[in-house]
């Protein structure tokens, strides 16, 4: 059974709109890990499992769309979730994310979403940027930066 990691604060009587997503840590020959900006936000590259879709072809589909790339996917490296309060569309979430290691393919078309800018960082500095914490968790146990 994978143990998973929860961050932010469970409110009670709240309800959280759980959306389940599949991320990829995908690291350059230079050590720097792949991010998403969104405005000046940053994300991991990845997003939302649709109806009937497993976590791998979400994945998979998420990063043609954001980047225009193929990537290959490795090894499952932890699920973590994050309770928190999306100002952008004035609701609870409970996000969950499963996280894996991946490596970049090949270039298959322009990116689908326009505003979805892919961007490198080393890893410490992505851990500032990125706007989820269950996020910045995983980039940390992805770089070695965490003992868990």
């Amino acid at each position: 059974m994978i143990h998973m990691q929860t961050f932010g604060t469970k409110e009670t009587n709240i309800n959280y709109f759980k959306r389940e997503g599949s991320y990829g840590l995908i690291f350059n020959n230079k050590n720097e890990i792949a991010i998403i900006r969104i405005q000046e936000r940053f994300f991991l590259p990845g997003g939302g499992i649709e109806v009937n879709e497993t976590p791998l072809d979400a994945l998979k589909r998420e990063i043609i769309e954001e980047t225009g790339y193929s990537i290959i996917i490795g090894e499952h490296i932890g699920k973590a979730q994050l309770y928190h309060y999306s100002t952008r569309y004035s609701a609870h979430y409970l996000a969950v994310g499963d996280f894996y290691l991946c490596k970049l393919g090949v270039k298959l078309c322009d990116p689908i979403e326009k505003d979805h800018i892919l961007e490198w960082a080393i890893p410490s500095d992505a851990v500032k940027a990125l706007t989820h914490e269950h996020q910045r968790w995983a980039v940390k146990k992805a770089a070695g930066l965490c003992a868990e």
